[in-house]
């Protein structure tokens, strides 16, 4: 994060919004809008955001994953396989 070009006031962002907005889009880095010297927001481009967000899932998959075997709930790769297979059955046979 660069400081003197990442944090901008909220004034900053009313006057300068479309420069802004090709800073964020063309550094890919967040930009954090201040108000009364205290953060309150933060500009992102659209690819970064959605980046952000597959991983955040991801991440939640993976403590889900890791819950569901401290638990037990687990089942084998045959089985798994297997519902595959029948799904994959079904999924042919409804387009027939």
């Amino acid at each position: 994060m660069n400081f003197e070009e990442d944090i901008k006031s909220v004034t900053y962002l009313k006057s300068q919004s479309a420069k802004l907005l090709n800073q964020v889009t063309e550094t890919h880095r967040p930009v954090i809008i201040t108000q009364k010297g205290k953060a309150k927001a933060v500009v992102q481009d659209v690819a970064s955001y959605k980046m952000t967000r597959k991983a955040l899932l991801l991440l939640k998959l993976i403590a889900q994953g890791e819950e569901d075997v401290r638990q037990g709930r687990t089942i084998g790769q045959s089985e798994v396989m297997s519902r595959i297979e029948t799904k994959l059955v079904t999924m042919e046979n409804q387009h027939e």
